[in-house]
């Protein structure tokens, strides 16, 4: 049984491979550049910008994954994102492919972060939001019109020793590990979720490979933990034996980077999700399939430690 990753680089990618192994050996990867995370992976070379690649890269395929992750640039975005997953609906229906869509909660905005469940309503507040809230309703469409096999697997934050544009790694590992101090964004005493990356993977693998789980919105395995910036900053600090201090960059001052670090330039309209409580429940996927998610307090012991010894390799 075929089961293929579009944009499988990443970190959701990588781990997303690595635990699919549990239902299939014959597992497809795809992105411009695809490297091997399993023995016997199927390496497939395509540009997923490229309506007749994405074609080709569907084909066969009996569940397909969407783990892609374009420039965190508004610009690239409203470009590629609508089209991207158009083609992949048409592709899907035209091959018979269920799709497995991993998403995040920023279609979610304002005050409904405060508590995120499945239930919670499509409310954009960013221009960001808006293109995930357009993504969400083109496969919610197709399900319910064009009677494609599919799901929405939601994510919050999250973060691994794959890096990327981890918001926590960036702020926390990174400064702390220079010996500078950690930083957080607007208000380090607002609870945020973040979920960890092996967990999402696993998550995504079942949800995959369970047929009664298609067509619905499903949070991904999160730890419940109520835990603040603040409270991230300290589990990370005690892990790598760095000092606790950190910097709350407020909204204005992002906005002032962003004149000078592009990434900067991004952040402001998500502020939202920072300035007051965010929590992500994923206790319905928890209790259908009788998960424990990974506490955080050990998630960033074994992040702390991969990276540590991946250090040491270089």
């Amino acid at each position: 049984m075929k089961q293929t990753i579009l944009g499988a680089g990443g970190a959701i990618g990588i781990e997303l491979a690595k635990a699919l192994t549990t239902y299939t050996t014959d597992i497809r990867l795809v992105s411009r550049s695809p490297k091997k995370v399993n023995p016997n992976d199927e390496l497939f070379v395509a540009d997923l910008t490229n309506r007749e690649d994405v074609f080709k890269a569907v084909a066969g395929s009996e569940i397909v994954y969407v783990t892609v992750g374009f420039a965190y640039n508004i610009n690239v975005w409203q470009k590629l994102w609508p089209p991207f997953i158009r083609n992949v609906i048409d592709a899907c229906i035209q091959h018979h492919a269920k799709l497995v869509f991993f998403d995040n909660i920023y279609a979610i905005g304002g005050d409904h972060v405060k508590h995120i469940t499945e239930e919670s309503p499509i409310s954009p507040c960013s221009k960001k939001g808006e293109i995930r809230a357009e993504l969400d309703k083109l496969i919610l469409d197709a399900i319910e019109k064009r009677k494609l096999n599919a799901i929405i697997a939601r994510s919050a934050d999250f973060f691994s020793e794959v890096k990327g544009n981890s918001m926590s790694m960036n702020l926390i590992y990174d400064n702390l590990i220079k010996g500078k101090k950690a930083q957080w964004l607007c208000d380090a005493g607002k609870v945020h979720s973040m979920s960890y990356t092996p967990d999402l993977a696993k998550g995504t693998a079942i949800l995959g490979n369970t047929p009664d789980a298609y067509n619905q919105i499903w949070n991904l395995p999160t730890d419940s933990e109520k835990i603040t910036g603040d409270g991230w900053i300290n589990l990370f600090a005690r892990e790598m034996n760095a000092s606790n201090k950190y910097q709350v960059l407020p909204n204005w001052l992002i906005k002032v980077l962003g004149l000078f670090i592009p990434i900067m330039k991004e952040l402001p309209e998500m502020n939202y999700q920072y300035d007051r409580d965010y929590f992500f429940d994923s206790s319905k996927f928890n209790k259908r399939f009788n998960y424990t998610p990974t506490k955080n307090a050990i998630a960033v012991k074994q992040t702390v430690e991969q990276l540590t010894k991946m250090n040491a390799r270089v």
